[in-house]
């Protein structure tokens, strides 16, 4: 038979608010009662329903996590950080993606409107964005996993791209490549931006810009990266390294360069970013940028998970979000040297 607070009540010679008051740390009863109480509790083995507790305490228990879709590489090992860490300081997640545009956003905004969860984690906000700010504006907790600024207010986790463009950048120079070609990613996304400006940025200041007809737009795939050698081959564009947006356009890149008879390293350097799992098994291994996805999921989580909890956590969580304070918590990247490089020049 299973354990209920009536149980605990009936043993402890007190009413059932008055167990409830106990468990959830009203500090409405005296020392004795308490001990008592807590003594029963412990003699029955009873365990306080979860859902009981939360609504008790005027919360759910539960944060709601809004990405863009299921089907990237890294949004999976972003979502383990969240979830590991999520499960650590006890709340459940409801899970919500993009994938079916406006009605799927329609179809989360009633979950908010219900107030089915404490605070909201977004990944990857994009056109979300000024909504999501709205809901934060009205007194949702929100936490953003994003390379934007979000504004007052608002915590972020941001990853280098910058930097870590940067390092591959230097990587190829110090390798002797001064001809490289360049696969970004779709327009409009700021991490896109910022890793191709980085990254031509450090090669003019060397003294080897890279030509606009060596730049080419890319969406993720690997067919991308496929176009973009295949492109240059044909166009007669000089190159003799490449670098990629993620591991999926690399693994493109790496596939038509054999067509086209480019071994790698030895006539073309391949450098992508992500390192999102990919990258170590293609043939040969890429070297990349590596974003620490699950640090970053579960920096977030515990960003998020300290404003719900209140306290000093809470209000150290609210001086990094503040766009005037600290800014983005930036979570470094690392370059994860590979066959795709070692030994060329």
């Amino acid at each position: 038979m299973r354990v209920t607070i009536a149980h605990v009540a009936l043993r402890a010679g007190v009413s059932k608010a008055t167990v409830s008051r106990v468990l959830n740390g009203k500090g409405e009863t005296d020392a004795a009662t308490e001990a008592r109480v807590r003594r029963v509790v412990k003699e029955l083995g009873y365990v306080p329903s979860a859902r009981a507790v939360s609504l008790a305490k005027g919360r759910t228990g539960v944060v709601g996590v809004l990405a863009p879709t299921l089907t990237r590489p890294w949004i999976a090992q972003v979502m383990q950080g969240v979830a590991d860490s999520m499960e650590r300081s006890g709340h459940g997640m409801m899970l919500f993606t993009r994938g079916l545009g406006d009605d799927s956003f329609r179809r989360f905004a009633g979950h908010v409107d219900a107030n089915a969860f404490d605070g909201l984690l977004v990944i990857e906000p994009e056109e979300t964005a000024p909504a999501v700010a709205k809901m934060a504006a009205a007194g949702l907790p929100v936490v953003l996993i994003s390379d934007r600024d979000a504004g007052p207010g608002t915590p972020v986790v941001a990853t280098g791209n910058q930097p870590g463009a940067r390092q591959a950048a230097e990587h190829l120079l110090a390798l002797g490549r001064r001809r490289p070609l360049v696969v970004g990613g779709p327009e409009g996304y700021d991490c896109a931006v910022s890793r191709v400006t980085a990254f031509t940025d450090t090669f003019a200041e060397a003294g080897f810009p890279v030509p606009p007809q060596a730049q080419f737009p890319g969406d993720y795939s690997g067919e991308s990266g496929r176009v973009a050698v295949s492109s240059a081959v044909t166009d007669g564009v000089e190159f003799d390294a490449v670098f990629t947006h993620n591991d999926l356009s690399a693994s493109g890149v790496l596939q038509m360069l054999g067509q086209v008879g480019r071994p790698v390293p030895h006539d073309v350097a391949v450098v992508t970013f992500d390192d999102a799992g990919h990258a170590a098994h293609t043939a040969p291994s890429l070297t990349a940028v590596r974003r620490p996805l699950r640090e970053m999921g579960a920096e977030a989580a515990r960003m998020l998970a300290a404003a719900l909890d209140g306290g000093a956590a809470a209000r150290a969580v609210e001086t990094a979000g503040a766009a005037d304070a600290a800014g983005p918590v930036v979570i470094a990247t690392e370059l994860v040297v590979r066959e795709s490089t070692v030994g060329a020049g």
